[in-house]
């Protein structure tokens, strides 16, 4: 519950489940608010990716459940989630390599039946870079771009949800910081920012709300200031 009692915008609350016989969530609770940033950090193994993709359907739970805007969602299939608006970008293998960058916007907006055209002019004004590329095949582009790419592509859909499975894997310390930037920038249009991410310190720095997954159970929650500065946190998690 939120401060005004009124319940989070989104949570997964008490998520148990795993793939096959063995539970890799044990317990966890991630819940995020309109408009919010919230990380999922931990380490390898902790069930970060597993705790996002159950939020978006893509893993039953044994127990638990998820909630969208106070509306129980559990039981959807990842496209149902779609047009209630989340959109999920997975780590790898994110955008159509074949297809141009205009073309990738594009087939993020095929839920839609109305013009698409000004989203995908904020999709160009947010990552100027895909504008000049338009006409290249996405597969041509460099690894930070093509996170552009699949952050542009899941906006087409005008989600209130956005999913980020570790958008700066394998990119540079500044395209990293790039990418936060605009991830800041979508977070200011109200969308709801949830993501996962193996660089924490960075991550926690731009977050209102941080997790710390170990063995698919809450060991840590707090803003992501509070995490930065919790002793046990810095030392165990960031390095020191």
């Amino acid at each position: 519950m939120t401060s005004t009692g009124a319940p989070p915008f989104l949570i997964g609350e008490a998520m148990v489940g795993g793939y096959g016989g063995a539970d890799i969530l044990n317990g966890c609770t991630i819940a995020v608010e309109k408009g919010e940033i919230a990380v999922i950090v931990g380490p390898n193994g902790a069930g970060k990716s597993t705790a996002m993709k159950a939020m978006f359907g893509m893993l039953d739970l044994r127990t638990g459940g998820v909630r969208l805007g106070g509306e129980d969602i559990t039981r959807l299939r990842p496209q149902e989630r779609v047009a209630k608006g989340m959109a999920f970008v997975p780590q790898t293998e994110n955008v159509f390599p074949s297809m141009t960058v205009e073309e990738n916007l594009e087939m993020g907006a095929f839920l839609r039946r109305d013009d698409f055209s000004p989203t995908m002019e904020q999709v160009y004004s947010l990552f100027p870079v895909l504008k000049d590329k338009r006409r290249q095949p996405a597969g041509e582009l460099s690894g930070g771009q093509r996170q552009q790419v699949a952050v542009g592509r899941a906006l087409m859909t005008e989600p209130s949800v956005l999913l980020l499975d570790e958008p700066t894997a394998g990119v540079s310390p500044i395209v990293m910081d790039e990418l936060f930037d605009r991830i800041i920038d979508v977070a200011r249009t109200g969308v709801t920012v949830l993501m996962v991410e193996q660089n924490a310190r960075q991550a926690l720095e731009i977050a209102d709300r941080g997790y710390v997954l170990v063995q698919g159970a809450n060991r840590f929650t707090g803003s992501g200031k509070e995490l930065l500065t919790d002793p046990e946190v810095r030392s165990t998690f960031l390095g020191g």
